[in-house]
């Protein structure tokens, strides 16, 4: 009855606009026939085009945006980073309603500079360039009656899709426990016991490549505050097997294996960006790896747990690392009391 509650506006909306489409379905010359069909194929190519962006917007901004403490800077940035290919994609086909020789020369002119952009790129030119420059010549040329209808499917669409794609991601989000502590921890579970740095150079909030983060493990002094002259050789990048089978999820380890053979993680839940291990507010959301495959290329892994091979030398705001070192039966210091298992 739920589902069939919320999906019912949905089929409402969807009858009105088949029912507008044949109402409006030129009866007159094969040319205003064409005209009509070359409008609303462009109205069609068009809100695929922004609905794909919305689905890529509302995945990404949840998966490596949203960590700000206030809202309003995650909205911001969720607009600004995530969302504008959306936002352009329903502008230019708006504009195009409004008046088609502005559709023409907004979407002519996006065509050029895709042109310039990926004139080495052969994938490019066909995926953008010549789809915008298709565009410019079908919103010119077609007439999508009723207008009205078309501006809605142009807009609700996506809105739509944003909604849809984004409640799961955002519910993760928002439901993820606010107890941040970066002190040094002692974390158990899965077979593994390992004491993770502390926040600093061993566990910092801004990116870095591969080989800063395995140089910063090597000179991290004892108690992973500051980085010595020399090589330490106390901490040490975690292998994937170690960081998959520690990942968390609302307290609780996730039950993580990772599988050599198949190169693929898999939990008894999915982990998320929470507390021992992750500071749901730093911008870093991959952690690189010891585990190499060749001299150019090592595994990361996400807070989710996911698990992929990049290039050493990738160095963004998101990629860091956490230094680890191996928990002893004694006490471990600066471990904060009542940590140590997970389970």
């Amino acid at each position: 009855m739920a589902i069939a509650a919320i999906t019912r506006p949905f089929h409402t909306w969807s009858r009105e606009i088949l029912r507008a489409a044949v109402d409006n379905y030129p009866s007159g010359s094969r040319r205003d026939v064409v005209r009509w069909c070359c409008g609303w194929a462009a109205v069609l190519v068009s809100t695929f085009v922004a609905g794909f962006w919305a689905f890529w917007g509302a995945a990404e901004t949840f998966h490596e945006g949203w960590y700000h403490r206030d809202i309003w800077r995650n909205v911001t940035l969720s607009i600004v980073q995530y969302f504008p290919a959306m936002l352009i994609s329903i502008g230019a086909a708006l504009l195009a309603l409004w008046r088609p020789a502005v559709g023409v020369l907004v979407h002519g002119a996006g065509a050029a500079v895709a042109f310039w952009l990926f004139r080495h790129m052969p994938v490019g030119l066909n995926l953008v360039a010549w789809p915008l420059l298709i565009l410019a010549a079908a919103y010119g040329y077609g007439r999508p009656e009723p207008r009205r209808w078309a501006r809605r499917v142009i807009v609700g669409v996506p809105v739509v899709v944003a909604l849809l794609s984004g409640a799961y991601p955002a519910w993760r989000v928002l439901t993820r426990p606010d107890d941040i502590d970066t002190s040094m921890r002692r974390i158990a579970g899965s077979g593994v016991s390992l004491i993770w740095a502390p926040a600093g150079p061993g566990w910092d909030g801004a990116g870095f490549d591969w080989f800063e983060a395995k140089r910063r493990c090597e000179y991290l002094s004892a108690d992973g505050l500051t980085l010595a002259a020399t090589p330490q050789g106390i901490w040490r990048l975690p292998t994937v097997d170690e960081a998959v089978r520690s990942m968390v999820y609302r307290g609780r380890n996730a039950g993580g294996t990772w599988d050599v053979a198949t190169r693929r993680a898999s939990y008894r839940a999915m982990p998320d960006k929470d507390s021992p291990l992750w500071n749901r507010y730093s911008q870093v959301i991959y952690w690189w790896t010891a585990d190499e495959v060749s001299p150019d290329r090592a595994y990361r892994v996400a807070y989710n747990g996911g698990v992929q091979l990049f290039t050493k030398q990738t160095e963004r705001g998101y990629f860091a690392a956490r230094c680890v070192k191996r928990a002893v039966s004694e006490p471990v210091g600066l471990a904060r009391p009542g940590s140590e298992a997970l389970h």
